[in-house]
């Protein structure tokens, strides 16, 4: 599955190339950081709502959604998906309730 994250990360950068009349990813890029999170919470209100509704195949259908909009938001800041999953990774080591603990201790 990493793959599939990694050839998506590849054709998010290759759109940062295209025009925004040839492509709706190149359309964000060029609407900027306004449009990106704008649909992200666009989507994030879909996914609960799918959830809500129990409806299986629409939960995946708007999560999909959901992580297609958020790697948006990281190509556009020059991030990569494997940045993300590095940060899960690390946090195998640590208990849920210590990770927390951590976030609260830097704010």
């Amino acid at each position: 599955m990493d793959n599939t994250l990694t050839q998506l990360a590849q054709v998010l950068e290759d759109r940062k190339q295209q025009s925004a009349d040839k492509s709706y990813v190149a359309s964000l890029y060029g609407k900027g950081l306004d449009a990106i999170v704008k649909k992200i919470g666009e989507e994030a209100t879909e996914t609960v709502i799918a959830a809500k509704n129990g409806d299986k195949g629409q939960s995946i259908y708007e999560t999909a959604d959901l992580w297609f909009q958020r790697l948006v938001l990281l190509a556009h800041q020059g991030l990569h998906p494997n940045d993300v999953l590095q940060e899960l990774q690390r946090r195998f080591s640590l208990s849920g309730l210590d990770e927390k603990a951590q976030r609260a201790n830097k704010q």
